[in-house]
């Protein structure tokens, strides 16, 4: 459903079907009046606006280029055509297990599936489950009217995340909800992926941002991490320039918390 008049978004939210908003400007997909689940710049389609969408793209600083990436949700699509856009030897799968979310995928300019791009009507816990040390990077983003669903939230989803990448692959996790509930899910990532994982505050939002990985990666010394940083192009240099700074914070508060415990 498309809205282009904000007094019609009270009628529209009562039933939990994704539909879209539009003005001027941008188009924005929502399951309620409550919260926007993606926006698009109609004059910049490709770009991230919504700050947590940019925080989980840290995942360049420690792999700038990846072979394959698996997403999990759909959404307006922000993550996917930025991914295609910028990370042109990446071939990308997103797993959405709602169709009316993928119908609205030509609203946000989704490229068409071709030999680098798969979307399939699909639960991510089939997604990852069914994978073995395959994807460099998976991220994911579900979410649905009433938040993150379970399913996406569980040990056994996490421990498949972890056999589902390829070695030194990386997750990377949007978080919503109550601390209680995201401090809860971060300690089943950090059991699942045997201590390697690290959350951060995302950008302009109450979201929190975990990146885990299967290996090392995210011991990168904190002189090569911001090397990395410099050798990103401006663009994304300048994107991913607070995350990195966060990312740094962070290992060094979890790094004090660790040695005084």
């Amino acid at each position: 459903m498309l809205l282009d008049n904000i007094f019609d978004l009270a009628k529209f939210s009562a039933d939990g079907r994704p539909f879209i908003y539009k003005n001027t400007y941008s188009i924005s997909l929502l399951f309620d009046s409550s919260a926007i689940q993606s926006e698009m710049y109609l004059n910049e389609p490709d770009e991230l606006l919504l700050g947590y969408t940019i925080t989980m793209m840290g995942f360049l600083l420690f792999n700038d280029a990846p072979q394959k990436i698996a997403m999990i949700g759909l959404g307006g699509g922000s993550l996917v055509k930025y991914c295609y856009r910028h990370l042109p030897q990446s071939a990308i799968v997103v797993a959405e297990n709602n169709p009316e979310v993928i119908a609205l995928r030509k609203h946000f300019q989704i490229p068409q599936d071709d030999h680098r791009l798969q979307i399939v009507c699909m639960d991510g816990c089939q997604l990852v489950r069914e994978a073995d040390n395959e994807y460099d990077v998976l991220l994911v983003d579900g979410f649905d009217r009433s938040g993150q669903p379970p399913q996406l939230c569980s040990h056994a989803f996490y421990d498949d995340c972890y056999q589902a990448l390829a070695q030194g692959g990386m997750m990377v996790v949007n978080l919503l909800g109550s601390s209680s509930d995201t401090d809860l899910y971060l300690d089943r990532i950090q059991h699942s992926f045997g201590g390697a994982a690290i959350a951060v505050d995302a950008r302009e939002s109450g979201n929190r941002i975990v990146f885990a990985c299967k290996g090392e990666r995210l011991d990168t010394a904190e002189q090569n991490l911001l090397k990395k940083l410099k050798n990103l192009s401006p663009h994304q240099a300048l994107m991913l320039r607070l995350t990195a700074q966060n990312i740094v914070q962070q290992r060094r508060i979890d790094k004090l918390a660790t040695t005084f415990a």
